[in-house]
């Protein structure tokens, strides 16, 4: 008899460089609604290679604030125990001559003037033809960029978001490993996302220009592309997304004013899954749950009077 399918997997995968706020707990529930109602297995992955920003204080809050509005997970994974594996792929990119030593500062970039698609600087090129071998790896101690090659990148993605696009004309070589030796986020989630088995990533828009050149990573390491969709932001009443950065509404303060069935209706009632926010807990949301459901332009959201208003 044919071994059974192996379920589908998909992951969850906070940043922990601050508490969790509404954006932060809309995209858990989107995420964890989408592999439930698959029977699909959901990892955890706590992301925190930016020492300078991430810490245990703030991974702990973020699952703390996961269990308290209902949302559980089969398996946790720290990302920042991947050195090894991400050292790896570096090594292999370096011996297949896609690896190049990189210099340039900020400054130098941004006087390049060449746009790129998430809004800033698109690297220049200037360092291209610093090729570095995998035996200097070790002892290189400047920045390292991705030689990405020349094409299109076709992509699909179930929201109907336009993915395809030439990665390197829309956002340049990307950086791999910082000057610090700090691997980039751009390699360590296709890493990761091979190593846990991920076969479908739902995360927010704000990331869908990432997607291409995450393809063509994968195809330079022979790694499999999981399926994608991309779902709706919450916005500031000024058009950012919100963020830990901007000092949005952390969970904290959140738990003061509303019990976890209160947020989690209001979360779905901006989401589009239930029209007046009506307290609801997650495993409530999940008979019938489907994406057609859920709304595709963003929302606008303030906070008024200690509580959270749409509009």
């Amino acid at each position: 008899m044919p071994a059974p399918a192996r379920p589908e997997r998909c992951r969850f995968a906070p940043t922990t460089s601050g508490p969790a706020h509404p954006g932060t707990l809309l995209a858990a529930l989107l995420c964890w609604l989408d592999a439930r109602s698959r029977g699909a297995e959901l990892i955890l992955r706590l992301e925190d290679i930016d020492p300078e920003r991430c810490t245990p204080a703030h991974a702990d809050a973020i699952c703390a604030a996961l269990e308290w509005l209902g949302i559980d997970w089969d398996e946790r994974v720290v990302q920042s125990t991947r050195a090894a594996a991400h050292t790896g792929a570096l090594r292999r990119l370096a011996a297949d001559g896609r690896l190049y030593a990189c210099t340039c500062t900020r400054a130098e970039i941004r006087r390049a003037r060449l746009p790129a698609v998430d809004g800033g600087w698109r690297y220049p090129g200037t360092c291209r033809a610093r090729g570095i071998g995998a035996d200097e790896l070790d002892d290189c101690d400047a920045a390292l960029r991705l030689r990405l090659p020349d094409g299109e990148i076709e992509a699909r993605d179930e929201s109907g978001l336009d993915l395809e696009r030439d990665p390197l004309r829309a956002l340049g070589d990307p950086l791999l490993r910082r000057r610090d030796g700090t691997v980039s986020y751009a390699l360590a989630v296709v890493v990761d996302d091979a190593i846990d088995g991920i076969t479908r990533i739902v995360r927010g828009r704000d990331l869908a220009h990432t997607t291409a050149g995450q393809i063509a990573l994968q195809r330079l390491l022979d790694l499999p592309t999981p399926a994608y969709r991309h779902h709706l932001l919450l916005l500031e009443p000024r058009g950012g997304k919100l963020a830990k950065l901007h000092g949005s509404v952390a969970w904290e303060q959140l738990r003061e004013v509303y019990g976890p069935a209160e947020l989690c209706g209001w979360l779905a009632s901006a989401a589009g899954l239930q029209r007046a926010p009506d307290p609801i807990r997650p495993a409530g949301l999940l008979s019938g749950f489907g994406w057609d459901q859920v709304r595709r332009t963003d929302a606008r959201v303030r906070w008024s009077d200690g509580r959270l208003e749409l509009g």
